[in-house]
């Protein structure tokens, strides 16, 4: 059955309808359909083309659809009979087609009986689509969905692959597509989760990309409609088969099966099915396989500068910045795109991040500063903040004194200068406060940091970490501690771990240990039932990201056990922490039997004072993989350190350096351990100074604001004979100690 039609300028359009091998115009039966006959236009139909009722109905509700008369066709199709007609098709229809070289003439009602499922079928579809239109969604859906239960019906083993009358497969395919999307209009979500899973589930016959549309609209209502789907029914789960469990990762999952059909060759691509993977792995934090399925992509899909941008994306999520930053510096060659200023902004902000490399990060901020104009002018805030953060990086680095403070007061410039693009900003008044942390302009700290708590509302952490040390740093210990009370009621109990370490130091430097020890014990306990939480399938590092962990727990309290002499105490939070961390530094160390590992250092340390080499190197052998594995030795070489510490409260002089040097070989930036092994040097006398005073200058170079090696500098100074240098590290420590907070402002 079919309809015909053309229309060439002023020449009268010509319709008409054909079935059973004869033709008639459309205009005898319109009239008569204008006029509300619609018994007479069935009737027509009927004897002119040999149809039965169904049929007739069908083809003139068709005929007012495509009319635009929804009403007039709501009216014609709602005298079909939809089960008489599936009774009279289904005989017919549910009997295995024959081959197509053996058929016969019995085979001819089967042919007719298809083509007239096809018309009643669409009938009732086309009545969905006007209920649709007049807004009539649940009545649209309850009709569409009366569609696919009259194929299940005729079809017991689904739609056959092959001898499908087209135009059934046709209304079929739209009805799998539509009813989802009508129950969503609907607003009901549990239905539409039904129907998209009925969709993929049954066999419809599909064509690769009508299936691809609805897995991609199923994704997509997964990704966002808020409703929590739930798993697939058991009857339809495969043994052995992966089943999601969540919205989440049912999305991603048959966002990649996209991803898969386009790599095949099956669909033809479609950016937006990337841009819904991307926020799905995104949500998850799992950047990283994104970038796997971005390298998988045939070369011409993305221009190659917007590939590398979106890797550097996906791996700077993924912590991976040295291959971000790789990817970033081919992307802003000369001869590609070197002024593209999101390409800038992420490069500044990797290179903000690690003190070794800020110089570069500093002139990528300058680009982006330069290049923030026209309508990408707002952008010109966060370059200069970009800036600022490696400015402020690069003072760490610095070798004098006067380069030091030109840098600091470019940092603060170039922050002050991104406040008057961002006013509301309180990220960047967060890293304005740390700034003025760092350099000890408390008072301006304290006001960016309250300033920061205003504008979030007190719900984040770091803010009440910075008001609490600019606190301590003037030497307001109990306003610092009630700060830190007021916190703890304002965030969650999963969230108290630093606060609470922080209350443990302050109560410290108030001479006040017992209590101190009260409250790390009140911190092991949170930090052990939210280990419990996340099951025993989960890392200490990934269950508590980066709040406390239980290892530093222990090694706190090692620490203040060791200051009241209670060395047993010391000992079993030292095998606490061991049982932690099974390859940290202190493995490396046996009682006694560290020679080898002494004169090794001893060899290195002579390398960089006598012949000059930088030790760094010597002990890394790349500084670019030292940037890589330095947060792990930091929390390895700990251990090491505190080990140092209890030998030497114990007098044990030699014992104590060999731990001070087992912890530099893992981690040679590490301060803490610099100042405590040339203390140890200064008091085995004076053949030891130079080494002493260039471990503590060092030391220096990396944190300019720590007292204490100031104060040991003076000591070796003094010892020396160069008083009058002695005495100016002695001020500077001074000076130090009466700002100087219970927790380094570098911690942030």
């Amino acid at each position: 059955m079919s309809e015909s039609g053309e229309n060439e300028g002023d020449v009268e359009l010509v319709r008409e309808v054909c079935a059973n091998g004869v033709c008639m115009k459309t205009s005898e039966v319109e009239a008569k359909l204008d006029q509300g006959n619609i018994d007479e236009a069935e009737s027509s139909l009927r004897e002119g083309l040999s149809l039965n009722y169904e049929e007739a109905r069908a083809l003139l509700g068709r005929l007012e659809y495509q009319r635009g008369n929804l009403e007039g066709a709501l009216r014609v199709f709602d005298g079909i009979d939809l089960q008489a007609a599936i009774h009279r098709l289904q005989p017919s229809l549910s009997e295995k087609p024959s081959s197509k070289k053996g058929r016969t003439k019995s085979d001819i009602p089967a042919q007719v009986s298809q083509h007239a499922a096809s018309l009643v079928l669409e009938a009732i579809y086309l009545k969905a689509k006007s209920l649709q239109k007049l807004g009539r969604l649940t009545e649209a859906a309850s009709e569409c969905k009366s569609v696919l239960d009259a194929v299940e019906s005729i079809f017991h083993q689904g739609i056959p692959d092959v001898q499908v009358d087209n135009r059934l497969q046709e209304t079929v395919s739209q009805a799998v597509e539509l009813l989802p999307e009508l129950w969503k209009q609907a607003g009901c979500n549990q239905e539409a989760s039904s129907a998209y899973r009925r969709a993929l589930l049954s066999q419809w016959n599909l064509d690769n990309d009508c299936c691809a549309r609805i897995q991609k609209g199923f994704a997509v209502f997964l990704l966002h409609s808020g409703v929590e789907a739930g798993p697939p029914s058991l009857a339809s789960q495969v043994d052995g088969s992966y089943v999601p469990k969540n919205n989440l990762e049912e999305a991603i999952l048959l966002l990649m099966i996209l991803m898969r059909k386009h790599h095949l060759g099956k669909i033809k691509w479609d950016p937006s099915v990337m841009e819904h993977l991307s926020f799905a792995l995104s949500l998850c934090s799992q950047t990283s396989v994104l970038a796997k399925q971005l390298e998988e992509m045939m070369p011409g899909v993305f221009p190659r500068v917007d590939r590398w941008n979106t890797l550097a994306l996906c791996y700077g999520g993924a912590g991976q910045n040295k291959a971000a930053l790789n990817l970033l510096r081919k992307s802003l060659h000369k001869h590609e795109q070197p002024d593209d200023l999101k390409a800038l902004l992420l490069a500044a902000k990797i290179c903000s991040e690690d003190l070794h490399i800020a110089s570069e990060g500093v002139e990528y901020a300058q680009r982006a500063i330069i290049n923030a104009k026209g309508k990408d002018e707002h952008l010109k805030g966060v370059a200069l903040r970009m800036l600022g953060l490696c400015l402020g990086k690069q003072v760490k680095v610095s070798k004098s004194d006067s380069e030091r403070s030109y840098l600091q007061s470019e940092a603060l410039k170039s922050l002050n200068g991104a406040i008057s693009f961002e006013h509301n900003n309180p990220d960047l008044l967060f890293d304005l406060g740390v700034q003025y942390a760092e350099q000890r302009n408390l008072n301006a700290a304290l006001r960016c940091a309250k300033q920061f708590i205003d504008l979030t509302g007190g719900s984040l952490l770091k803010g009440w970490r910075l008001l609490t040390l600019v606190l301590s740093a003037q030497q307001r210990f109990t306003e610092a501690e009630l700060v830190t009370d007021a916190a703890l009621d304002e965030i969650t109990k999963w969230e108290q771990g630093p606060l609470l370490r922080l209350k443990a130091k302050l109560k410290i430097s108030q001479s006040k240990p017992m209590d101190a020890i009260d409250t790390y014990r009140s911190l092991l306990a949170i930090i052990q039932a939210q280990r419990k939480s996340f099951g025993p399938f989960k890392s200490v590092s990934e269950v508590e990201d980066d709040k406390v962990n239980e290892f530093e727990v222990w090694h706190g309290l090692a620490t203040l056990y060791s200051r009241l002499s209670h060395w047993k105490d010391v000992e079993i939070c030292l095998e606490k922490a061991r049982e932690l961390k099974q390859l940290s530094s202190e493995m490396l160390h046996t009682e006694g039997k560290n020679s080898k590992l002494f004169l090794a250092y001893k060899l290195l340390m002579f390398n960089f004072y006598v012949l000059g080499k930088p030790h760094r190197h010597v002990i890394d052998g790349k500084t670019s993989q030292a940037d890589h594995m330095r947060g792990k030795k930091a929390k390895n070489c700990l251990s090491s350190l505190k080990k140092g510490v209890m030998c030497e409260g114990r007098g044990l002089t030699h014992d104590a350096l060999s731990c001070y040097f087992n912890a530099l070989l893992l981690e040679p930036y590490y301060v803490h351990c610099k100042i405590r092994a040339g203390a140890l040097l200064f008091k085995m006398g004076p053949k030891a100074l130079p080494v002493a005073r260039s471990l503590l200058s060092d030391a220096l170079t990396i944190e300019p604001t720590n007292r204490m090696a100031f104060y040991y500098m003076g000591l070796v100074h003094r010892d020396a004979g160069r008083l009058a240098d002695a005495a100016d590290y002695f001020q500077a420590a001074s000076m130090l100690e009466e700002s100087d907070p219970v927790e380094s402002f570098s911690s942030f």
